[in-house]
């Protein structure tokens, strides 16, 4: 059987991944980077580490292998154990396995297993479509381009001397009695505009008074009265995405030990609904933010239980 695929098929929905008796996947979200020097952009993406002091069995994969393959639970582990001591020996032969669609471990110098995920493989739904890629430089040139001026020939005008000067001197007197006679009738016009406009005014303001005095304030048929209702203003509900989960059990007298255990340790732990192997989890706490969680699933792996992992899911 084929595990490595199942691995990878849950990498997609979930942060750990265990594999018991050999080591857990944890996978971790990285933002988008701009590389300036070599103008290359990578999209957001899951990248994938390997832990080999996490070994405790959660129930996680051999539930997916059981319900994948429409085995029995004790099936899919035998399979699991099966896989992982062909590793084993592989790594003691070759010093080197390579797993489908995930990466690579081998055994260094000092006998410690290496993993080099691979880089073509992206465990992000989010960002399913994008891919890395480059774009050139661009460079701008600016060309100096300046026409030349043709020199023109200057003409110059002479004036022509004729015996016109009689007839300008006639167009100038005309010119100045038009000056003189509208001197003398534009101030009798404006005197006689500004008298209408006074006249007109003295009209409208009697109409105006004439109504006032007639108006009346009493309205017979008012209008009903509006009442407005104010909708309370809710507190927004803020959602707890982020889970360290204390463990998964078939059995739900030992979830409810494990949760009694962690109550009286001080942890807020609850149990959440039954998930798809029908199993019942339990938790240590939720959080709003990825960063909160990791830095609780740190205290806890020091202090309580080294196998403590975050779970990524809206409850």
């Amino acid at each position: 059987m084929n595990i490595e695929l199942y691995i990878a098929q849950l990498l997609y929905r979930y942060q750990c991944v265990t594999v018991p008796g050999f080591g857990a996947f944890l996978t971790e979200i990285q933002s988008a980077q701009w590389i300036e020097e070599s103008h290359s952009f990578s999209p957001p993406k899951k990248s994938v580490s390997f832990n080999t002091n996490i070994r405790t069995n959660d129930g996680l994969l051999a539930n997916h292998i059981a319900n994948a393959e429409k085995t029995s639970y004790s099936y899919a582990v035998s399979a699991i154990q099966h896989a992982v001591l062909n590793w084993k020996n592989n790594l003691e032969q070759n010093g080197k396995i390579i797993l489908d669609e995930i990466g690579s471990i081998q055994l260094n110098s000092e006998g410690s297993l290496v993993f080099k995920p691979l880089e073509q493989n992206n465990f992000l739904t989010s960002a399913f479509g994008l891919s890395s890629f480059i774009s050139p430089a661009i460079t701008r040139e600016i060309e100096a381009h300046i026409e030349p001026v043709e020199e023109k020939e200057v003409i110059v005008f002479e004036p022509e001397t004729t015996n016109s000067r009689s007839y300008l001197k006639y167009a100038a007197i005309f010119v100045l009695g038009l000056g003189l006679a509208g001197t003398i009738a534009y101030p009798m016009y404006q005197n006689e505009m500004n008298t209408q406009q006074t006249l007109v005014e003295k009209a409208v303001q009697k109409q105006v008074e004439s109504k006032i005095q007639e108006a009346t304030f009493f309205i017979k048929n008012p209008l009903p009265a509006v009442t407005l209702s104010i909708k309370e203003n809710k507190p927004e509900v803020v959602k707890m995405s982020y889970h360290v989960m204390a463990g998964a059990f078939r059995d739900e007298n030992n979830a409810n030990k494990i949760l009694k255990k962690l109550l009286n340790a001080g942890f807020d732990a609850k149990r959440i609904p039954l998930n798809k192997s029908n199993l019942y989890p339990v938790i240590y706490g939720s959080y709003k933010t990825f960063s909160e969680a990791e830095k609780a699933k740190k205290v806890i792996n020091d202090k309580d239980n080294p196998d403590a992992w975050i779970l990524i899911e809206s409850l």
